[in-house]
């Protein structure tokens, strides 16, 4: 009987990841912990599997997306009541997505087990940009724009040269500054490749009802960042939103 309850998830063994930290940066690592404690009998665990997740809003609604996914452990037997350890580095890969408000991530883990519900445990994360994309947001911030939104959208039909299925889109908005009285808003847009990272600008001018009904007001460029220097980065987009606005 206990052998069937825990197929169905019942005494069935249990899985727990410990992090030291519940904030990374993207393109980072992270130590953890993983604790599996045995049911109520033995189960044979074909693997412990990690998955890091968020989810991007498509033209059919929100859809899951996973990130990266792995595998820690070959197949072993967890007996009943015992506790086993296992220490592992996860890492962050730099187009994972900026947590903010509306934009969530996560590290679910869980036990391979067959012929049973797999037992899973999740760590949401705050991920920090990385070291390049914090020094755009604090070039834009010298140049009077504060973050006004952000969310995870799908690619396809786009202008972004990814093969990634989602991109995640940053609004900012002049607060001060040179372009108070001239644009409503720049939206951003980091792309990772090979050689780096590529940031797709789009600046929407202050202009009349007509030119916003018809979308004229929006103007797109792209950027090439490759040393985390705000100061160097500030000019060069300077130049790009006075030339789209």
């Amino acid at each position: 009987m206990k052998d069937v309850l825990s197929r169905i998830g019942i005494g069935s063994a249990t899985v727990d990841t410990i992090l030291p930290t519940d904030t990374v940066r993207a393109g980072k690592s992270v130590q953890a912990e993983i604790h599996v404690e045995g049911g109520s009998t033995d189960q044979d665990v074909d693997a412990v599997y990690f998955a890091l997740e968020t989810e991007y809003k498509s033209d059919e609604g929100y859809k899951d997306a996973i990130i990266d996914q792995w595998q820690l452990t070959e197949p072993f037997t967890i007996e009943a009541g015992e506790n086993r350890r296992f220490e592992t580095t996860i890492d962050i890969p730099r187009e994972t997505p900026v947590t903010t408000r509306s934009t969530a991530v996560e590290i679910e883990t869980g036990l391979d087990i067959s012929m049973a519900v797999d037992p899973g445990d999740e760590d949401y994360i705050e991920v920090e940009p990385t070291h390049r994309t914090q020094a755009v947001f604090d070039a834009l911030d010298s140049l009077g724009f504060s973050l006004h939104a952000s969310a995870c959208e799908a690619t396809a039909g786009s202008l972004f040269a990814t093969s990634a299925s989602f991109v995640q889109e940053f609004e900012f908005r002049p607060q001060r500054g040179e372009f108070a009285d001239q644009v409503d808003e720049v939206e951003v847009v980091p792309v990772f490749d090979d050689d780096g990272l590529t940031v797709y600008m789009e600046v929407d001018r202050s202009a009349g009802l007509l030119s916003e009904m018809t979308d004229a007001d929006e103007r797109h460029t792209e950027l090439t960042i490759e040393e985390p220097d705000p100061k160097a980065i500030e000019p060069r987009l300077t130049e790009a939103i006075r030339e789209l606005s």
